[in-house]
């Protein structure tokens, strides 16, 4: 009775998500973003997790090389494509917050709005509107989640931004991307500052992330945040706490270090350190 209910429920829902690697095209009103994704066969009422590529837009690696935390946490693996003759970097890593002319994007329109769009999507072929999820990125990924904490709201439990190259700082004092400086008033007020500082942030980065390579922003207002990742995520961390204490605001920001390991996504995802960072238990085998 029971495999012949789960068998209708298949035949109902025909897009349901299958076990292993797939690769998924959502058509959205403007463009199709293509989704590389991966399920694992002890996935049973689990949860989601969202990962974003760096630079290279190598989304395909980026599931492959997070196939090992989704055995761990039992989780759904949702690994978006962003391609750079659509989304480059002022609307990929920037996060589309505001248009060439410096204008604010419509909130629809903004790139990280895609990050609840996908949700929604993905809660509904697995026919799970309640699906917890998590979100992590890494290099140019963790800079996408930055600018998206600070200007999208989302339901997801937790925010891992991963050895970035810069943060966008709770400040009207320098420029962005770097701050809020120059952004619209209805981007760059209090009220955003404390919703950005109220978000569930883990900033995830390596100890040995000190190597200055070819992709590392060495701008002179980046040189300011410090001079390796490894520095600048300390130093966002304690800009933002800061703020966050003389304005008496709620701060959900952590820092978490993972010892050892250098400018490599698939290190950090597989380090023990990423449960702590997304705030999850391994699933217990």
């Amino acid at each position: 009775m029971h495999t012949l209910l789960l068998s209708c429920l298949l035949l109902a829902t025909p897009d349901v998500i299958p076990e292993g690697k797939s690769t998924i095209d959502l058509a959205f009103e403007k463009l199709t973003l293509r989704l590389y994704a991966y399920k694992p066969a002890n996935f049973q009422n689990g949860p989601m997790l969202m990962v974003f590529h760096g630079i290279l837009r190598n989304a395909e690696e980026y599931r492959d090389h997070a196939v090992e935390m989704g055995d761990r946490f039992g989780a759904l693996i949702i690994c978006p494509l962003f391609e750079e003759k659509i989304f480059p970097i002022p609307k990929y890593q920037f996060g589309g917050i505001v248009d060439d002319e410096g204008h604010a994007v419509p909130a629809k329109d903004r790139t990280a709005e895609y990050v609840n769009r996908i949700a929604k999507e993905i809660r509904r072929r697995e026919g799970r509107a309640d699906l917890p999820y998590a979100l992590i990125g890494h290099s140019g990924g963790g800079q996408f989640l930055g600018r998206l904490a600070a200007f999208v709201q989302t339901d997801a439990q937790r925010i891992v931004v991963s050895n970035p190259s810069s943060y966008t700082l709770p400040t009207d004092k320098q420029p962005f991307p770097f701050g809020f400086g120059g952004l619209p008033a209805e981007l760059a007020n209090d009220d955003v500052y404390k919703a950005y500082l109220g978000q569930p942030v883990t900033l995830y980065v390596g100890s040995k992330d000190i190597v200055r390579d070819e992709y590392f922003d060495a701008s002179k207002l980046a040189e300011v945040q410090g001079d390796t990742r490894f520095a600048r995520a300390k130093y966002a961390y304690e800009f933002a706490k800061n703020v966050a204490q003389e304005k008496g605001w709620p701060f959900n920001w952590k820092l978490l270090i993972a010892e050892g390991i250098e400018h490599d996504h698939e290190k950090m995802f597989n380090s023990p350190d990423c449960a702590i960072a997304l705030g999850w238990k391994p699933k217990e085998k």
